[in-house]
């Protein structure tokens, strides 16, 4: 079978986005990998190969990653690296049917209270300047601007926005946690503005 139309075979599979879908997040494995690339090849124009994942799931005691299940496919994957008590997050993406409607912040709250169970006391990512809607996701996390990286998308021909989240080790941070919590069980899976756009590379 060739590669398209095995892409093609993954995509059939994609449910389509419902009000009151279960958005289940849960550890990446090696047999998730060729569903992310899949969706990786939809929304960023250099994607990462399934090498490259494969590579990243080996060195778990530095690395998390996740996907999101709706009807056991997935719709969406984060991941993240952790040195020295920091987390930088590496990529985020969501496939285009299912963003915009929840996945995103779902992801976000499971990546960064595993990276405070590991320890972590700070994070940091890079985020397109263009992409407004990543940025208040990221900022109800409390990242905040702390510099600007230029031409880090290439590819886009745009600079990258450095934010951080500092003390997230703190009862602070673990309240902010939990008022997220709270607004995700409030909400079932409809059309929100609580998401990156396409997807974010670090």
């Amino acid at each position: 079978m060739s590669l398209r139309r095995a892409r093609g075979l993954l995509w059939a599979a994609m449910p389509e986005p419902r009000d009151g879908a279960v958005v289940e997040v849960v550890a990446m494995r090696r047999r998730h990998v060729r569903h992310v690339v899949a969706i990786e090849e939809r929304i960023f124009p250099r994607p990462w190969s399934s090498a490259l994942y494969l590579s990243e799931l080996s060195s778990p005691s530095t690395r998390v990653y996740l996907v999101a299940l709706v009807d056991g496919v997935v719709v969406g994957y984060v991941g993240a690296m952790l040195v020295a008590g920091e987390g930088h997050v590496t990529t985020v993406g969501v496939a285009p049917a299912w963003q915009r409607r929840g996945v995103g912040i779902r992801m976000l709250h499971r990546l960064v209270s595993e990276l405070r169970a590991r320890g972590a006391h700070a994070l940091t990512l890079e985020v397109r300047m263009s992409n407004r809607g990543a940025q208040q996701l990221y900022a109800l996390f409390g990242f905040v601007p702390a510099g600007v990286r230029k031409d880090y998308y290439p590819e886009v021909n745009e600079d990258g926005l450095v934010m951080w989240a500092y003390d997230v080790d703190s009862a602070d941070y673990a309240e902010r946690l939990a008022r997220i919590a709270a607004r995700i069980a409030s909400r079932s899976a409809r059309a929100r503005p609580d998401g990156p756009d396409e997807g974010e590379r670090r």
